[in-house]
Parts: structure tokens; C-alpha cells; sequence
């Protein structure tokens, strides 16, 4: 039997030490309906993993 992969999740304050932004920016962009994907749970915000490296992948950009 194959063994499931548990999905990783980011809080807020991880998510906005990663990518070296304020908490109210990430507040804004789910607001905005922009930034990394985000699941709500209950009354808290998580990001998951695979969603914000997709996320990253999609807006890096090469030399021109």
C-alpha cells in the first residue's frame, strides 16, 4: 500500500517571514483576490505548501 502524502500548510506569519513581507500585505492580497492560494479553517488562514510554490513558479520571470 502506497503511503498518502501529508499536505504542509503555512501560517501567516510564516508565509509573510518567507517571502520577507508584512502580515498586512498578505491580509490585502486575499483581499484583493491576489497573492499565494489560501484555505480558510474555521476563523484562521493557512497557505499550502504545493499552492504557494506554484504560486512563486508562476510569477518568476527570466532574463528578457
Amino acid at each position: 500500500m502506497d503511503a498518502i502524502a501529508t499536505p504542509v500548510f503555512f501560517t501567516p506569519t510564516q508565509l509573510a517571514e518567507c517571502l520577507q513581507i508584512s502580515i498586512r500585505t498578505l491580509e490585502d492580497w486575499r483581499l484583493r483576490g491576489y497573492g499565494p492560494p489560501f484555505l480558510p479553517v474555521g476563523k484562521h488562514v493557512r497557505y499550502p505548501q504545493d499552492g504557494f510554490e506554484a504560486w512563486v513558479a508562476a510569477g518568476m520571470k527570466g532574463p528578457s
